[in-house]
């Protein structure tokens, strides 16, 4: 199942413990492995974790976050055709460390930019931090199988596998949103919605 957690604070306040107490209260769902990150952009403070029921590439080497280059990677789901993917990849020249479906993930961002996300099958929430061009990005799968509830207040976004992950943070602001509400009694969602930092 795995569960990732996160935040981009711009008031550049939250501590790495905060992290751990996020990360904790998705155990459940990844009891294998957790790991965590903190990258100090001049900007803000980015947290990024996991937890891991391991599934495919079973070793240390498919441990959260992953690395590749100048990105970093928490990964919620299954790629099924990662292996395919791979297969192209390594014809374009790059080399993989682990049989993970993540590695794949990070490589295919690399070689395809945002563009790579059409090239999968599967399940699967993935948040990718790319320092080079300081850019931070989640993607869902098209059905929208994995959750990913996020938050955005004064400065301070936050994403997690499941809502008490985003709670666990002391400046998680625990109020409906009205429109929201609206929104889910309307059409049985709430349709996306797109903002800039």
């Amino acid at each position: 199942m795995c569960g990732i957690t996160g935040y981009i604070d711009f008031g550049q306040k939250t501590s790495p413990d905060i992290l751990e107490c996020m990360l904790m209260s998705l155990q459940h769902r990844g009891p294998d492995d957790r790991g965590y990150q903190l990258f100090h952009d001049p900007n803000a403070i980015i947290g990024m974790g996991q937890t891991r029921l391991s599934i495919i590439d079973l070793s240390p080497a498919g441990h959260q976050p992953m690395h590749y280059n100048e990105l970093c990677i928490v990964f919620n789901g299954e790629i099924y055709n990662y292996r395919e993917i791979r297969v192209m990849l390594e014809k374009a020249g790059h080399r993989f460390v682990s049989n993970s479906d993540t590695e794949v993930i990070l490589h295919a961002y690399e070689y395809w930019g945002t563009e790579f996300v059409n090239e999968l099958i599967g399940m699967f929430v993935i948040a990718i931090y790319d320092k080079r061009q300081g850019r931070f990005l989640i993607f869902r799968d098209r059905a929208g199988v994995k959750p990913i509830f996020c938050y955005w207040h004064e400065g301070l976004f936050i994403f997690g596998s499941e809502l008490k992950a985003s709670m666990a943070h002391p400046s998680y602001k625990k109020e409906i949103d009205g429109k929201a509400v609206t929104s889910f009694f309307d059409y049985g969602y709430i349709p996306a919605l797109v903002f800039s930092f």
